[in-house]
């Protein structure tokens, strides 16, 4: 991997540090990286959605007229799919989306998508994100300086407080710590600012 700029909140070059090619070097996989997205997309439906089938209408007990001599076609039911207020035929029913991805699939995924990152040049490693009095101001002064993007991921070793309350008026703006990371959050990101700390622990999962 070739050398990043650790950055301070004000924008400044204050070291050299150089990624660990296991977790933001590899050649990413695209299937594997499409299965979490849709993993996380489908874990976020409800599955609340239910329609009533031909059983489950009230009603239609009693056959609607004799089955033959009339010149009517045969009926058994007024609840017939075919009929005014009658049950829904295939029909939406109540289910799960979940997917499931073993473990070593979900580190590809993230592996891939931080690779994505680093070799779109989209990845800026600073050394603290400390913003020491809680404003959403200068949480937005701080980000501006770093980046232009629309869509940021901020990840950080330790979330405190003050960082908490800094940004979460900001949108379009997602303050994770390293152990929350995911693959969702990752390719929804413009641009992805981390900590310097909190590659270490990435590098130390994901290796």
């Amino acid at each position: 991997m070739s050398k990043l700029s650790v950055l301070n909140i004000k924008g400044e070059k204050v070291k050299d540090i150089t990624l660990n090619a296991e977790v933001f070097g590899i050649v990413p996989n695209d299937a594997v990286l499409y299965d979490a997205i849709r993993l996380t997309r489908n874990a976020l439906r409800q599955g609340t959605h239910e329609t009533k089938t031909r059983s489950e209408v009230s009603g239609g007990g009693i056959k609607p007229w004799r089955q033959k001599g009339t010149g009517r076609a045969r009926a058994g039911s007024t609840r017939s799919p075919l009929w005014r207020h009658g049950g829904v035929a295939f029909g939406p029913h109540m289910r799960s989306y979940s997917i499931k991805m073993n473990r070593k699939e979900r580190r590809l995924a993230l592996k891939s998508a931080l690779a994505y990152k680093a070799s779109e040049n989209n990845i800026i490693v600073i050394d603290s994100f400390n913003i020491e009095n809680a404003k959403t101001s200068e949480a937005k002064k701080v980000l501006n300086t770093l980046t232009n993007a629309k869509n940021i991921l901020v990840v950080v070793d330790e979330l405190t407080e003050s960082m908490i309350l800094a940004t979460r008026n900001l949108q379009n703006v997602i303050l994770l710590e390293a152990s929350e990371v995911n693959t969702y959050d990752v390719v929804a990101a413009d641009v992805v600012i981390i900590e310097e700390a909190a590659t270490k622990k990435i590098e130390e999962v994901l290796k």
